[in-house]
C-alpha cells in the first residue's frame, strides 16, 4: 500500500511540474519556431541542429511559463481558470518552481549557445525576459494594452527558428513575427471577454474590464482585419506562393466570421469559440506555410 501511495505521489508531482511548463502553449510556440527553421532555407538543416534548436527554444519557453506561475500565483488562486495550478495551490513551492525554471532556462540557453549559435541563444533569453518580467510582472498589471505590447515576446519563435538555421536576422522572419503579433490581441481578448469577471475580481486591467466588453469586441474585429492584411504580406513580397495565399485567406475569412459574430450576434459561447478557433487558425496557418514552402522547393527540382 505504501508503495502504491508513493507511486501516486511521484506521478502527481511529475504532472505538476509538467503543468508548470504550459506544454500546450510551448508546443504551439515550438511549432512556429520549427516553421521558421524550415522556411529559412531551401534545403533542410542538419537534424542535430534542428533538434538542438527545437529543444533549446522549448526549454526556455517552458522556463518562462514556470516563472509565470510563480509571479501570478496570487491572482491565479482567485481565478476560476487558474485556481488549481500547482504553485497557486501550494503543491509546488515558489522556491522549487524558481529552481526548476532557472534549470530549464540555463539548460536551454547553453544548448542554443554552443549547439546552435549565440544570436539565437541571446534572442531566446530576451524573449523569456520579455514574457516573464516585462509582460507578467509589469505590463499585465499596468495597462489594458498589456497583451498588445507584451505580445511581441510570444511572437518571437519564428525569428528564433530562422536565426537558428541562418545565424542572421531576415525580413521574411520578421513577417512571421508580425503575423503572430497581430494574431495575439484577438486571440487573447476573446478569452478575456469570457473570463472578464475573473480579471475584474483580481483588479487586472484587461481590456474588457477597463473599456467594457462591447469596446473589446470592436477591437477584436479591427485586429482581425489587420491580421488579414498582415497575412497577405508573405505572398506580396514573394516569400510564399498560391497554396499559402488560398489557405491563409480561407483561415482568415473564418476568423473574421467569428469576430463578426462576436461583435454583432454573440451568444454566451461565442467568445470561447472564437478563442478556441484562434488557436486552430495559427496552428493550421503555419502548417500551410510548411506545405507551400515544400511545394516551392519541389518545383525548383522539377
Amino acid at each position: 500500500m505504501a508503495t502504491i501511495l508513493l507511486s501516486r505521489q511521484h506521478s502527481r508531482l511529475w504532472r505538476d511540474y509538467l503543468e508548470l511548463t504550459k506544454p500546450k502553449v510551448v508546443a504551439l510556440l515550438v511549432l512556429t519556431a520549427w516553421v521558421g527553421m524550415v522556411l529559412a532555407s531551401d534545403s533542410l538543416a542538419s537534424w542535430p541542429l534542428l533538434i538542438s534548436a527545437t529543444l533549446g527554444i522549448g526549454l526556455l519557453s517552458a522556463a518562462a511559463a514556470a516563472l509565470n506561475h510563480v509571479v501570478d500565483q496570487r491572482i491565479d488562486a482567485q481565478m476560476a481558470r487558474t485556481h488549481s495550478r500547482p504553485v497557486a495551490r501550494g503543491r509546488v513551492s515558489s522556491k522549487n518552481a524558481i529552481v526548476f525554471a532557472c534549470s530549464l532556462a540555463l539548460s536551454g540557453f547553453l544548448l542554443l549557445y554552443f549547439a546552435v549559435n549565440p544570436l539565437t541563444a541571446w534572442l531566446t533569453l530576451l524573449s523569456l525576459f520579455g514574457y516573464a518580467v516585462v509582460y507578467t510582472m509589469f505590463l499585465k498589471r499596468a495597462t489594458p494594452q498589456n497583451i498588445v505590447i507584451g505580445g511581441l515576446a510570444g511572437a518571437m519563435p519564428p525569428l528564433l527558428g530562422w536565426t537558428a538555421v541562418t545565424g542572421e536576422l531576415h525580413g521574411h522572419a520578421l513577417l512571421l513575427v508580425m503575423i503572430i503579433f497581430a494574431w495575439t490581441p484577438p486571440h487573447f481578448w476573446a478569452l478575456a471577454i469570457h473570463r472578464r469577471d475573473d480579471y475584474a475580481r483580481v483588479n487586472m486591467p484587461m481590456l474588457p474590464v477597463t473599456h467594457g466588453i462591447d469596446f473589446t469586441k470592436s477591437a477584436i474585429l479591427l485586429y482581425t482585419l489587420l491580421l488579414c492584411l498582415v497575412c497577405l504580406l508573405p505572398y506580396i513580397v514573394g516569400m510564399t506562393g498560391a497554396i499559402y495565399l488560398v489557405g491563409s485567406t480561407l483561415l482568415n475569412l473564418r476568423f473574421l466570421q467569428y469576430a463578426w459574430k462576436l461583435k454583432f450576434a454573440a451568444d454566451s459561447s461565442t467568445a470561447m469559440a472564437t478563442f478556441k478557433f484562434s488557436i486552430v487558425h495559427l496552428m493550421v496557418l503555419f502548417l500551410v506555410l510548411l506545405v507551400d514552402h515544400y511545394f516551392k522547393v519541389l518545383a525548383l527540382y522539377v
